[in-house]
């Protein structure tokens, strides 16, 4: 099962190299889309961008897969008299990283490069040092009055995102921003495209829904659940690599790149699903680990779990370090093996499957 293909590999850095900031997804969404069509029947789309690619559109029974495709970014917030731009966040943007950050602000005449500013080491004082927080870092873009950033198409809501390109570390990692989650949006496409070019007939209507926003609130998840209202939901999103220095695993659990896709147990997660998902893993010999989410587990699948009367939903996580970096960073085994563990569980659903514990 060959994951990256000349064409997947040149899609993936297409992809993850645009900016698709929450609520301004929308180029991003017209890339995946573009690459999605060959391997789909027809496709639906909201009003605030989600992307839904579906295949065997006239089946009663519906079966979603599903990742999100915003990135975390800022906003221009305030522009004071000498030209200086403040931020707030647009989703859970990291004021610590962000001293020195070379960063796109996005206006209508096109894009104006700035750098997130901060005084030199030689002008603070041990132990009096200044901590980065929302209300002191800062954007320099070069101007010297507010009128002239004014003139450049600068204005306070204006989003802003992060320079910096995927690369790849040691054949092993790929390593850049957004992974969290457009290599989601990468993995469900891969998964339509092995579906079509293997000639794998389901017996149910697959949707490959590529959601918005999801960094504010799971809000585009809620919005699209609603609209396709399917039997069953298979969400990917990213989890924590523990392993690395200054994570407790006591408290954020054991989780570690190249050791396979995290399945989590938790209350959003419908057990039988579950079940099902695992079984797949063993009979495949696809490695996994596991996780438990005490109450919510933050991403899209509680947005799918609690729609519509409840829809079975389920969580396959890709481990991912740095996450909300500019160098997050994820393993390509791992990537091959979500999308080999969602393409062989969609063969185990069976038309009209009930997963209901009491019948």
């Amino acid at each position: 099962m060959d994951i990256f293909t000349s064409e997947s590999r040149s899609f993936l850095y297409q992809y993850l190299n645009n900016a698709s900031p929450t609520g301004f997804e929308s180029s991003g969404q017209q890339i995946w889309l573009d690459y999605l069509r060959p391997y789909i029947d027809s496709y639906i789309s909201d009003a605030y961008g989600s992307v839904v690619g579906v295949i065997n559109p006239d089946a009663p029974y519906k079966v979603v897969i599903e990742a999100h495709a915003d990135e975390i970014s800022w906003f221009v917030h305030y522009i004071s008299e000498e030209g200086l731009i403040y931020v707030s966040r647009n989703g859970g943007s990291d004021h610590t990283i962000a001293p020195s950050k070379r960063v796109n602000i996005h206006t209508e005449n096109g894009m104006i490069k700035a750098v997130f500013g901060w005084p030199a080491i030689h002008t603070r004082r041990a132990g009096e040092e200044p901590v980065p927080a929302v209300k002191n870092i800062f954007l320099d873009c070069g101007c010297i009055s507010k009128q002239e950033v004014l003139d450049l198409g600068i204005h306070v809501g204006c989003v802003i995102t992060y320079e910096d390109e995927l690369i790849e570390l040691q054949n092993r990692y790929f390593c850049g921003r957004a992974l969290d989650n457009r290599m989601g949006g990468f993995m469900i496409a891969q998964v339509a495209r092995l579906l079509k070019e293997n000639n794998i007939s389901l017996p149910f209507g697959l949707y490959i829904v590529n959601s918005v926003q999801e960094e504010v609130g799971l809000r585009g998840a809620e919005m699209i659940a609603r609209t396709i209202n399917p039997n069953v939901a298979i969400i990917t999103d990213v989890t924590h690599d523990t392993s690395t220095p200054l994570i407790d695993k006591v408290q954020n659990g054991d989780i570690k790149c190249g050791l396979g896709p995290s399945l989590t147990t938790g209350p959003a997660v419908q057990n039988n699903l579950l079940k099902l998902i695992i079984n797949t893993a063993k009979t495949n010999d696809i490695p996994f680990q596991r996780e438990a989410a005490s109450r919510s587990t933050g991403t899209d699948t509680d947005a799918f779990a609690y729609t519509n009367g409840g829809i079975p939903s389920c969580l396959i996580s890709l481990p991912l370090r740095y996450m909300h970096t500019t160098v997050e960073m994820t393993a390509i085994s791992d990537i091959e093996n979500v999308v080999k563990l969602i393409y062989h569980s969609l063969q185990q659903i069976a038309e009209g499957q009930d997963f209901r514990y009491i019948k």
